[in-house]
């Protein structure tokens, strides 16, 4: 699985070396091409798993549409939208599938497995947008309306989104949900609607309007949900109860903790709204602190070899050790303690350790315990600052 897995991102790597820069804006009226990086992770997941309760898994050999069949990627899109509006994750919409698989496909179009995980729905509302664009062709117009339908529908009255909709009572993809970009891909679309952008044109007064009330509605909710169990702020979680608004677990080993790497993108959203409220200014500046206060230096995670090590949810085949180098940029850990904000890791039994070394090896090299993704807030934020906040 893992051999196939790397194939495919070889093959991801040079589509998108392919790609010309100018293609692949989706406010581009001569769009051409579809940018494969916001499909990278779920199709990786299909490539990489056979999944049982999967439509289709995928077929060894297989070939897949070039960026450039802009229309054929579309109608792929079209085939595993589901009748509710939403989509199903962890799919290759770039997949030449056989006529058996299609027909599979279709005949789930009234299971409701409809997400937002793993870059799913707003990704694809996005390329039906932009194909109707420049095809004029109904259906995808059609189609984006009936997902975007679907996000509004989704949408909690406190302004978040769930991970699944229809929602799976009792469990965590009920919660609200800023893991893997799920509330943050949301709101860069409905972002790029109430910015005018050109190819939501097609949209009545009535539907932009309830878009861009869903819009104006979750950013009170980010903000609220911003962490401060010390009477200073911090950041965020990677969900939230839907209910209280307050840290909650996810998957066994993805504790109520301070999440930085979510956090990055998130406080990278609310910097590019455009004539921010005070209340996202002071969200951006406290989470600025955090970053700075709990940044880590001096070191850097290194990948090793290591003897082949099956287990029940992946073959290992490597080994993550903390090396301690002066040299190293500033990193930071993916989890941060509530109340005490040290920095913390988690086995699948959900037992809270305080260094890498004591995770269990295949977790130790199969998640993403360390992040520099708040790197990138710190170096935009002295131009932002100098924008919204003065010298």
């Amino acid at each position: 699985m893992k051999t196939v897995y790397r194939l495919y991102m070889l093959i991801m790597a040079i589509m998108i070396a392919q790609l010309s820069f100018g293609q692949v804006k989706n406010n581009d009226l001569s769009y051409t091409s579809v940018d494969p990086r916001p499909f990278a992770d779920a199709a990786g997941h299909w490539y990489s798993i056979a999944d049982k309760s999967n439509m289709i898994n995928a077929l060894p050999g297989r070939p897949r549409y070039k960026p450039t069949e802009i229309v054929k990627i579309a109608d792929n899109i079209l085939l595993f939208q589901k009748a509710n509006g939403g989509w199903p994750k962890n799919y290759d919409v770039f997949a030449i599938l056989t006529d058996a698989q299609k027909d599979s496909v279709l005949a789930k179009k009234d299971v409701d497995n409809t997400t937002f995980d793993n870059g799913t729905t707003y990704t694809h509302i996005t390329v039906l947008a932009s194909v109707y664009t420049v095809t004029g062709a109904a259906k995808y117009k059609e189609a984006a309306i009936k997902g975007l339908d679907f996000i509004l529908q989704a949408q909690y009255e406190n302004g978040g989104w769930p991970q699944y909709y229809p929602l799976e009572k009792g469990k965590y993809s009920s919660h609200i949900t800023f893991n893997d970009g799920a509330f943050g891909g949301i709101m860069e679309l409905l972002k790029d609607i109430a910015d005018g952008k050109p190819q939501y044109a097609f949209l009545d007064e009535k539907q932009r309007t309830q878009l861009v009330a869903a819009f104006n509605r979750a950013i009170p909710c980010i903000v609220k949900m911003q962490i401060d169990d010390t009477g200073k702020p911090t950041a965020w979680c990677q969900q939230y109860d839907e209910q209280t608004l307050q840290p909650v677990w996810a998957r066994k080993f993805e504790p109520a903790a301070i999440c930085n790497g979510e956090s990055a993108g998130i406080v990278l959203f609310l910097m590019s709204i455009q004539h921010p409220s005070n209340e996202v200014k002071t969200a951006v500046q406290n989470a600025v602190n955090w970053f700075k206060e709990s940044e880590i230096l001096d070191t850097r995670i290194q990948t090793i070899p290591a003897e082949r090590m099956v287990t029940p949810f992946r073959i290992s085949t490597t080994d993550r050790v903390v090396v301690t180098d002066t040299a190293a940029p500033p990193i930071w850990t993916r989890y941060y303690e509530l109340k005490t904000h040290r920095p913390i890791f988690c086995n699948r039994d959900s037992k809270i350790v305080y260094s890498l070394a004591e995770v269990a090896r295949e977790r130790r090299d199969g998640y993403a315990w360390y992040t520099y993704a708040p790197q990138k807030v710190l170096d935009k934020y002295p131009a932002w600052r100098k924008q919204w906040i003065g010298q």
